[in-house]
């Protein structure tokens, strides 16, 4: 399956390795100690009034739930280093915008999925309002997205060079 840019998420080998020893251990011990859970819990009799019981199966599903997630995401990851620094906006990138052309009014994030959040830089996603439209758009160039009331506005991009964090 080919994807384009604008789906495909890039990680860093830590990044990644982090994310997969997240999913072996939801795979493995976790789903032991839930199902131990469950059992014990089952174990003590009415199901209908026994709130370990609904707790456990609750906490198993959200673990299930992000069992999904993470392999979702691990197969279809690019591992490595982002795109080159050619000028163009792509996942993976620092980007520093100026709002209605104001070059005093910027905003610098990174533009990568939630996994790739840290805490010293913004993120937003390449699936944003703000991500899609400054995706593929070079330096110096306008680009515009779509605001939650329905306005549209406009940015001009005054870097995009790759995440290093």
């Amino acid at each position: 399956m080919t994807q384009t840019s604008e789906n495909v998420t890039w990680l860093t080998q830590e990044a990644y390795n982090k994310l997969k020893e997240e999913l072996d251990y939801l795979t493995g011990p976790a789903r032991t100690e839930i199902s131990a859970k469950i059992a014990a819990a089952r174990e003590e009799g009415d199901l209908r009034e026994n709130g370990g019981y609904h707790a456990a199966k609750e906490e198993q599903g959200k673990q299930e739930l992000r069992v999904r997630q993470l392999t979702q995401l691990l197969e279809t990851a690019k591992v490595g280093e982002p795109p080159a620094a050619d000028g163009a906006v792509a996942p993976g990138m620092v980007v520093t915008i100026a709002f209605d052309g104001d070059e005093d009014d910027t905003l610098t994030f990174l533009l990568a999925s939630r996994e790739y959040a840290s805490s010293d830089i913004e993120t937003y996603s390449p699936q944003s309002p703000l991500g899609t439209g400054v995706i593929g758009h070079k330096v110096g160039e306008d680009a515009e997205y779509e605001l939650p009331n329905g306005k549209k506005a406009r940015v001009k991009i005054l870097k995009a060079e790759p995440y290093n964090g």
